[in-house]
C-alpha cells in the first residue's frame, strides 16, 4: 500500500535517526546565514515614494523639479513658537543661528536663506498675524541618507542649544517658553523611521511574553510554551538574514512597517501552526506509546492541513505584489516569505524538538496510553482510575450546531450582518502624518503652522498648464472659485516658456476628505478654460501637484488595488480550496464565511476605534490590510476544521462527524485564534495610529472567525449542506 507523503515526511524529519540531522542543519543554516548576510533591520529603508510615476500629481513633480525647481533642496521646517508672542530676542537669537549655519554648513546643509543678514523688521514681517509663530527652513542635499541627516538634525540642535541655553525641541508647548518644532519632509522622514526603530524592540519583546503568557495559561505547562518560541525563533533566524540580503540585492524594498508587521504575522500564525502539530501529537500521545511512531501519525494526519494552510496564506498575501501602491507591495514578499518558513520550520524543526524532549513536553499534564497508566498506578501502588471525560464545552457546541443549525446560522448571519452594516459609516483619510502621535515633534510643527497661518499654506496646490502658445492667464479664474483663497502670480518654465505654474491655496483644510474631492473638480474647470481658449487636447495639458493631489492619487490607487487585489485572491483561494477539498459547496461557503467576518471585523473595528479611541478617521490602507490578513488567516481555521470533518466523514454519519469535527478541534484554534488576536492586539500599544487600527480590526476579526465563524457558522451550514456539502467529491459512505 502506498504511503501517505506526510508520513514520509514524518518518517524523515523526526525519525530515531534523523530527528537530530533536522536539528543540525537548523542551526547550521542559522549561523551561516547570520554571519554571511546581513540582518533585515541593518538594511536602510526604501523611499516612501509610494505612487507610481504615472499618476498626475507624480508627473507634476516631475515637471516642477525640471522646470520651475530652483534647487534649494530637501526641507527642514524650523517652526518657532511662543504662546502669546514672539519676542525681538527669540528673532534675534534666530538670526544668530542662521549665521552660524552660514558661516559653518551642516555636512549634508545645501542653502539657507539669509534670514541672519535681514533686518529685523524684515524678519517679524514673517511672522503669523497673532504674532506667535514664525517657520524658517533649512535646506539638505536630496540624496542625503536618513542617517546622514539625523546626525546633521542633532548638530543643528547642539547649535541651538548652545546659543539659546536651554534645548527648545523639549518640553511641552502650553509653557509660556520659547519652541522649536522640527517638520517639514526631513522632519517626517526622521520621526516615521524613529518611530519604526523604537517599535521594533517593543513589538518583538510584547509579542514574546503575550505568546509565552498566553501559552502557559492555556496549556499550563512551562515546557510547551517556550518550544513554538524556539521554533519561531529558528524561523526567524533564516527569515531576517534572507530579507536582508534580498534588499540588499535590491530584489525588494525593505520597509520598516512591512517588518514591524511580519514580526506580529511570524508569532501569532506560526504559534498557530505549531499548535495544530502539538494538538494532534498529543492527542495520539494518549493511544501510541512510542513517540517517534506517534510524531509520524500527527504528521500525516495534521500536515496536509498545515501545509494547506500556510500555502493560502503564503499566495493571498503575494497578491499584493499585484498593487500599484508602493506599501503595498513592499509587504508582499516578506509577508509571504515569512509565512512559507515558518510552514516549513513547523512540519521541521518542531517535529524534531518535540521527539527529542519526549512526552516531558507536556509536564505536568503529561499525555500517556491506557496500559502506561496503568503501570504507572501499578508502581505506585495505587488503583488505576479512568480519566475524566474531555471537551465538555465543545460537546456541548457540537451537539447545538448539528441538533439546531438552522437557529444557529440565523442568529450568527444577524450578528455578523449588523456589525458589517457599520463599514457604510467609516470615515478614510490619505495623510500619512495623522498616523503619527499628537505630541511627536513633526506633527506638532504641522499643527503650529496650522492654527497660526492660513490652512491653504499648509499646503498649495500646485496648478501646472501647457498653454500651446496661447495667450492666457488663469489666476483671475482660478481666484473665483469658491474653494480658492488665494492664487499668487505664474511662474514660467525654466525651458519650456509655454508651461506656467499656478500656486494656490485651499480655502479650508487641505488635508480634509473634502479638499481631496476638489482636485478633480479642479482639473475639469481648468481643462474647461483651456478649451475655450482652442488648446486642443486640453486634457493632456493639465498637471495638478501639492499633498492635497498627492492624496487624491493616493485614493484613486489604493482603490484600484482594492478592485484588483480582493477578487483575484478571492478566486485563488477558492482554487486552492477546491482542490484541497474537492467540494464546489463547502468553498463556496466557506469563502462566504470568511469575507462575511471581514466586513463584520471592519464595521465593529471602526466603533471600537471611533467611540473607545478617539479616531475621527481611519488610514485609507486598513481595508486592504485587513482584507489580506483575515481572509487567508480566516481559511486556516476553517480548512483545519473541515479537514477534521472530512477525515470523520469516511467511518462516522453526516452529524457525527460534523459535531466530532467540532469537538476535536475547538480548543487548539480557540487556543491559536486568542495567541493570533493578541499578537495583533499587541499593535494597539504602539504610537503610530495606521498600525493601531491594523492592529484593533484584525484582532477583532480573528476572534470572530474564532469564537463564531469557526465553531458556530461553518459547522451549521456543513450540517444543512448534507452530503451536498461534499458536492461534487466522493460522497462519503459510513462504515
Amino acid at each position: 500500500m502506498k504511503k501517505d507523503p506526510f508520513e514520509l515526511w514524518g518518517s524523515l524529519v523526526s525519525g530515531k535517526k534523523s530527528h537530530w540531522m533536522t536539528l543540525i542543519i537548523w542551526v547550521l543554516l542559522v549561523t551561516v546565514l547570520s554571519f554571511i548576510w546581513p540582518q533585515v533591520n541593518s538594511i536602510e529603508n526604501a523611499s516612501t515614494n509610494d505612487l507610481p510615476k504615472s499618476m498626475m500629481s507624480q508627473k507634476a513633480n516631475e515637471l516642477m523639479d525640471k522646470e520651475f525647481s530652483d534647487g534649494t533642496g530637501n526641507p527642514l521646517l524650523l517652526v518657532w513658537h511662543r504662546n502669546g508672542a514672539l519676542k525681538d530676542e527669540d528673532l534675534k537669537a534666530i538670526q544668530r543661528i542662521y549665521i552660524k549655519l552660514e558661516d559653518d554648513p551642516l555636512s549634508a546643509q545645501k542653502s539657507i536663506p539669509p534670514l541672519g543678514k535681514v533686518p529685523l523688521q524684515s524678519l517679524k514681517a514673517s511672522v503669523s498675524e497673532n504674532g506667535t509663530t514664525i517657520v524658517t527652513p533649512i535646506f539638505f542635499d536630496s540624496d542625503a541618507q536618513t542617517d546622514v541627516l539625523k546626525k546633521n538634525v542633532d548638530d543643528f540642535q547642539k547649535i541651538v542649544k548652545s546659543e539659546l541655553g536651554k534645548n527648545p525641541t523639549e518640553g511641552k508647548l502650553s509653557t509660556n517658553d520659547l519652541h522649536l518644532r522640527l517638520s517639514g519632509p526631513v522632519g517626517i522622514q526622521l520621526d516615521a523611521v524613529n518611530l519604526f526603530s523604537q517599535a521594533d524592540v517593543k513589538l518583538m519583546i510584547a509579542t514574546v511574553l503575550l505568546v509565552l503568557v498566553l501559552l502557559i495559561l492555556l496549556y499550563r505547562s512551562p515546557l510547551l510554551a517556550i518550544i513554538p518560541l524556539i521554533v519561531v525563533g529558528f524561523a526567524y533566524g533564516i527569515i531576517s538574514p534572507a530579507l536582508g540580503y534580498f534588499a540588499e540585492q535590491g530584489w525588494i524594498s525593505k520597509d520598516a512597517q512591512a517588518v514591524s508587521i511580519m514580526t506580529v504575522l511570524l508569532f501569532g500564525a506560526g504559534t498557530d501552526y505549531c499548535l495544530f502539530l502539538i494538538s494532534k501529537y498529543r492527542e495520539i500521545l494518549f493511544e501510541v506509546e512510542d513517540r517517534y511512531k506517534a510524531m509520524k501519525i500527527a504528521v500525516k494526519e495534521s500536515g496536509g492541513a498545515i501545509a494547506m494552510s500556510a500555502l493560502t496564506v503564503v499566495i493571498g498575501l503575494l497578491t499584493l505584489s499585484l498593487a500599484h501602491y508602493g506599501s503595498f507591495q513592499r509587504f508582499s514578499v516578506p509577508f509571504s516569505f515569512a509565512v512559507l518558513l515558518m510552514g516549513i520550520a513547523s512540519l521541521t524543526v518542531l517535529p524534531a524538538l518535540l521527539v527529542v524532549i519526549g512526552r516531558i513536553a507536556f509536564y505536568p499534564f503529561i499525555p500517556r496510553t491506557v496500559e502506561m497508566e496503568k503501570e504507572r498506578a501499578e508502581k505506585k501502588g495505587k488503583p488505576y482510575k479512568q480519566p475524566k471525560p474531555q471537551h465538555r464545552f465543545s460537546r456541548r457546541i457540537g451537539e447545538i450546531v448539528t441538533v439546531k443549525p438552522w437557529i444557529v446560522i440565523l442568529t450568527t448571519l444577524i450578528l455578523l450582518g449588523g456589525l458589517a452594516a457599520g463599514v457604510t459609516k467609516i470615515q478614510f483619510t490619505f495623510d500619512l502624518l495623522s498616523s503619527f502621535p499628537k505630541d511627536m515633534a513633526s506633527r506638532e510643527g504641522f499643527q503650529l503652522i496650522s492654527d497660526n497661518f492660513s490652512p491653504g499654506e499648509l499646503a498649495p496646490v500646485k496648478v501646472i498648464v501647457n498653454t500651446d502658445q496661447k495667450n492666457m492667464d488663469l489666476q483671475k479664474n482660478l481666484k473665483n472659485l469658491s474653494y480658492v483663497d488665494e492664487v499668487k502670480k505664474p511662474i514660467a518654465g525654466k525651458h519650456s516658456e509655454e508651461l506656467q505654474l499656478y500656486e494656490l491655496y485651499l480655502a479650508g483644510n487641505p488635508y480634509s476628505s473634502k479638499a481631496i474631492e476638489h482636485i478633480p473638480e479642479l482639473k475639469k474647470q481648468v481643462v474647461k478654460i483651456l478649451n475655450n481658449a482652442g488648446v486642443e487636447n486640453a486634457s493632456e495639458h493639465v498637471w495638478i501637484g501639492g499633498e492635497t493631489a498627492t492624496q487624491y492619487d493616493t485614493k484613486r490607487t489604493i482603490e484600484r488595488d482594492e478592485s484588483i487585489i480582493m477578487p483575484t485572491m478571492i478566486a485563488i483561494i477558492a482554487l486552492l480550496l477546491l482542490v484541497y477539498l474537492r467540494s464546489i459547496t463547502a468553498t463556496v461557503y466557506l469563502i462566504f464565511t470568511v469575507v462575511l467576518s471581514y466586513f463584520a471585523a471592519l464595521g465593529a473595528g471602526w466603533l471600537v476605534l471611533h467611540y473607545f479611541f478617539g479616531a475621527d478617521a481611519i488610514q485609507g490602507s486598513i481595508p486592504l490590510y485587513s482584507f489580506v490578513f483575515l481572509v487567508a488567516l480566516g481559511e486556516d481555521y476553517n480548512i483545519f476544521m473541515v479537514s477534521e470533518i472530512w477525515k470523520k466523514r469516511k467511518t462516522q454519519d453526516h452529524q457525527s462527524a460534523v459535531s466530532d469535527g467540532v469537538v476535536h478541534t475547538s480548543n487548539v484554534i480557540t487556543s491559536a485564534g486568542l495567541i493570533l488576536a493578541g499578537t495583533f492586539a499587541v499593535l494597539a500599544t504602539l504610537p503610530i495610529q495606521v498600525l493601531v487600527q491594523f492592529g484593533v480590526v484584525t484582532a477583532i476579526g480573528v476572534l470572530l472567525d474564532t469564537f463564531i465563524v469557526r465553531p458556530l457558522l461553518v459547522p451549521a451550514l456543513t450540517t444543512v449542506s448534507g452530503k451536498y456539502a461534499f458536492w461534487p467529491g466522493k460522497l462519503f459512505r459510513t462504515k
